[in-house]
């Protein structure tokens, strides 16, 4: 998400950047470029308007703090006001009532409102220790019912069966009633979608709305949609009280325009971001975090969390240890350290998230994108357990089978042999004090700060 955004903003503040002062002149030319790449991001235009009006009117007379050239000045003000546009902090959802707090998901057909019932069920149980209760009130699709019961099972959250012949609000407020004998803490409510906004729609979900009352009323909407995903939800809004912003299949949108315009247009919070398709892929919104990675400085604070949320500590620190004492690196740990990867959203999820490494994701694509990494634990899986552990063993008919096994050919099971062996020797010079010694030599070439102390 945002990439084309962040390629754009970055090169255009890169220019101004260095500039000894601000004059009208160069903030002239560099909010016109700022302009260009909101717009081609399908950012609305009130909210672009409203943006560009807000930077020239800070940046134009600003006192320079003697530690920032007035370049950095004014990159600083864009960060600021783009953070402003998307809500300057993350509005966690409230559940602050007597249980079970009920929660409702309104949204057109095919937003992915199902699966963000999934995604949300699972983190309110992980994240924030609730039992949770699931409900279908969509009747006019049964296919919505069992996908939704399949969800629940796999989260392991509690499902309350209903049908299509049943009426939306007695759904619901059996689900509720069954909820407080069984002490569920939240029930989320799924909702019947359309293919548009129709009046028949706004009057069933708002008669729904009028008996259950949910604390929390979040609107479902599809990223890719851009600017019309603002427009349906202000609609949305004019029919309901809405509390909150899903924005889903962020993953596949390269603008971002929904999520500069959604706050704006509705005066709502995004509350979530749907990051991929998984049960697991769904992150709180954090505007000052998403300005960070817009304007290619990165989110350390969310790679920290998912390093945190994802990675498999005990095999990290076996591994570690291992490598440390011995020197020894196996196709095995290797195999580990590509799936410890892949559940931190890959290696250009992981990019997006590293301060100034933006520019490198194109330069990367086709070398270690997530497609590569596939390729290579599908190599590694097609090897016995003993060529993992001794791949000098792995010559000309091992490596026909195994890329035959793994459906590649015998040039891409060369290449991978290659960059282990590459990394079995890095790996080898990190035995005993190596790691601190090799820490010590790059510190030259790293940037200021990256590794404190010389062997952090």
């Amino acid at each position: 998400m945002f990439d084309n955004l962040s390629e754009r903003l970055s090169q255009t503040l890169r220019n101004i950047g260095g500039r000894g002062r601000l004059t009208e002149d160069n903030i002239k030319d560099t909010l016109r470029e700022v302009r260009m790449a909101l717009l081609e991001a399908d950012v609305a235009l009130p909210v672009v308007k409203d943006f560009i009006g807000r930077v020239k009117e800070r940046a134009i007379g600003t006192e320079v703090n003697k530690n920032l050239n007035p370049g950095q000045v004014f990159i600083k003000i864009v960060r600021e006001e783009l953070e402003a546009a998307m809500g300057e902090a993350n509005v966690p959802l409230n559940l602050a009532t007597q249980p079970p707090a009920v929660i409702m998901m309104a949204g057109l057909q095919g937003a992915g409102k199902t699966t963000s019932v999934g995604k949300l069920a699972r983190h309110l149980k992980e994240k924030q220790k609730k039992k949770v209760m699931v409900v279908s009130a969509d009747i006019y699709r049964p296919a919505a019912i069992k996908q939704l019961e399949t969800l629940a099972q796999e989260v392991d959250v509690t499902f309350f069966p209903s049908s299509v012949d049943q009426d939306p609000i007695d759904i619901a407020n059996g689900a509720i009633a069954q909820a407080r004998k069984q002490f569920i803490d939240v029930v989320l409510v799924d909702t019947a979608g359309r293919l548009a906004v129709d009046e028949a729609m706004m009057d069933e979900i708002g008669r729904l709305h009028s008996a259950i009352k949910p604390i929390e009323t979040l609107f479902v909407v599809d990223a890719m949609t851009g600017q019309d995903a603002a427009n349906t939800a202000k609609a949305f809004n004019q029919a309901l009280p809405l509390t909150g912003v899903i924005l889903t299949k962020t993953d596949g949108d390269a603008r971002g325009g929904a999520a500069l315009s959604i706050r704006h247009i509705t005066g709502k919070p995004i509350k979530f971001l749907g990051v991929g398709e998984k049960n697991d892929a769904l992150e709180p919104f954090h505007p000052d975090r998403v300005a960070s990675r817009i304007l290619g400085m990165g989110d350390m604070l969310s790679l920290i969390e998912e390093v945190e949320s994802k990675v498999d500590r005990q095999k990290a620190e076996k591994v570690a240890k291992k490598v440390m004492k011995s020197g020894k690196f196996s196709l095995e740990d290797f195999r580990e350290q590509l799936q410890q990867m892949k559940n931190m959203g890959g290696m250009m999820g992981m990019l997006d998230k590293l301060p100034g490494m933006g520019a490198m994701k194109g330069q990367l694509q086709g070398q270690m994108d997530d497609k590569v990494t596939v390729r290579m634990e599908a190599i590694i899986n097609s090897m016995t357990p003993h060529e993992r552990q001794h791949p000098d063993l792995i010559k000309g008919s091992r490596k026909r089978r195994i890329a035959a096994g793994s459906g590649t050919q015998v040039q891409d099971v060369n290449k991978l042999l290659k960059q282990f062996t590459q990394m079995q020797k890095m790996m080898k010079k990190m035995k005993g004090g190596g790691m601190q010694k090799m820490l010590r030599q790059m510190g030259g070439k790293m940037p200021p700060g990256m590794f404190p102390g010389g062997g952090r």
